[in-house]
């Protein structure tokens, strides 16, 4: 009868795939990989959060690709790829994506572009190289793509977003409005060089124009998805120490929603009922990449062996966006605890194990030693993990 059938399709509404890859630790995890084993199977491939401030590298027969807002299931001509709503979206660097996939064969007409999602904007870069100028010695490291900017005026109200490109009447009184309070930022707090308004109109139009195609509501698309019965997956950027909440602030991303495994739902529009699994992807060893605390880092020969391990192949720990030496470190399982915590992980993969093989011996911190006190937690101050003295053990 009718109750068994609502029984029934509530059932399967549960048991509908939703599998979120997160980074576990400070990004550059090698999520690329397992996002490329787990994405053979998916129909919907959809980024959720951060912006081309993160970098994969996917390798396959067609070579090597390096996709920083492209989701990695764009090489299956079957799948449809999401950029959603929670992604920062710079669409200079999208449509090279594009052209960059195109030029070698390969089908970009199934990725489809959130209207919702945010767009860095020419003062965005120019903020977050200026800000990173004027904090010096406490600089954040970031990437200097303009993504924390973008993040901080969305949350301030003032971005633009990608419907917005589509419109041009609405963006030229958007514009105008956003871009004079923004150079009044740039002339001055910073003494910069103020950004011409009419340039920077044309090109976004033209940007708009070249991405109408790709523009959808993503949302529908994952929901009509997951009301198929198909497998979705999930792609986080970055890892999860540098999320807004739960990383090391100061120094962490500005992602909203971030980029841990309860930001998925909200980057893409889905309820947190929809995920039924959440996989985390740790590195044998730990890599950071820009500044803040690290309780593992390593120097001298170890690090610069860890570091340098594979770069013939062009895999050595260098950030596939900046190209920054990667800083180095042991294992660190009261960072991993916290972060298996926080993200409710259900499976964890572990990568890079091959890097470890040369090595005399391998350390795992335990626990952390905080002003002569044990600590098996995370500490919120930042001061107290920078005097964290990490307890090892040490494996043959």
């Amino acid at each position: 009868g009718p109750a068994s059938h609502k029984r029934g399709s509530a059932r399967s509404e549960s048991t509908m795939p939703v599998v979120v890859v997160v980074g576990g630790q400070w990004g550059d995890e090698g999520k690329g990989r397992i996002i490329d084993l787990l994405a053979r199977k998916a129909r919907v491939v959809a980024r959720y959060s951060a912006g081309n401030n993160a970098g994969h590298t996917i390798v396959n027969e067609l070579g090597e690709f390096k996709l920083h807002l492209v989701p990695a299931g764009i090489f299956y001509p079957e799948k449809t790829c999401v950029i959603g709503n929670g992604v920062a979206v710079d669409p200079e660097v999208l449509l090279g994506e594009i052209s960059q996939l195109e030029s070698r064969g390969i089908n970009t007409s199934k990725l489809a572009v959130s209207a919702r999602a945010q767009v860095v904007m020419p003062w965005h870069r120019l903020i977050d190289r200026l800000e990173e100028e004027r904090l010096g010695a406490e600089a954040i490291g970031t990437t200097g793509k303009g993504i924390g900017p973008c993040f901080t005026d969305k949350v301030a109200r003032r971005g633009i977003r990608i419907i917005d490109l589509l419109e041009p009447e609405d963006l030229l009184s958007r514009m105008r409005s956003v871009l004079d309070y923004q150079n009044r930022v740039i002339t001055g707090v910073y003494g910069g060089e103020p950004i011409d308004f009419d340039a920077c109109f044309e090109e976004y139009t033209e940007f708009g124009r070249r991405l109408q195609p790709f523009v959808a509501d993503t949302q529908a698309i994952v929901t009509d998805a997951l009301q198929a019965g198909e497998y979705v997956l999930l792609e986080g950027a970055q890892g999860s120490l540098l999320d807004l909440d739960h990383g090391t602030y100061e120094y962490v991303t500005s992602s909203v929603p971030s980029s841990t495994a309860g930001g998925a739902t909200l980057g893409i529009g889905i309820g947190p009922t929809n995920v039924q699994r959440a996989v985390g992807v740790f590195k044998s060893y730990c890599t950071r990449v820009g500044n803040g605390p690290f309780p593992t880092e390593l120097f001298g020969e170890i690090s610069d062996q860890l570091r340098d391990h594979g770069k013939e192949f062009g895999r050595g720990e260098y950030g596939t966006t900046t190209g920054r030496p990667r800083r180095i470190g042991w294992l660190d399982t009261v960072a991993a605890r916290y972060s298996v915590r926080f993200n409710g992980l259900s499976a964890l993969a572990l990568t890079r194990l091959d890097v470890l093989d040369g090595l005399p011996a391998l350390k795992l911190c335990t626990a952390y030693e905080i002003d002569g006190e044990i600590v098996k937690t995370m500490p919120a101050s930042a001061s107290a993990l920078r005097k964290v003295k990490p307890v090892y053990e040490e494996l043959p």
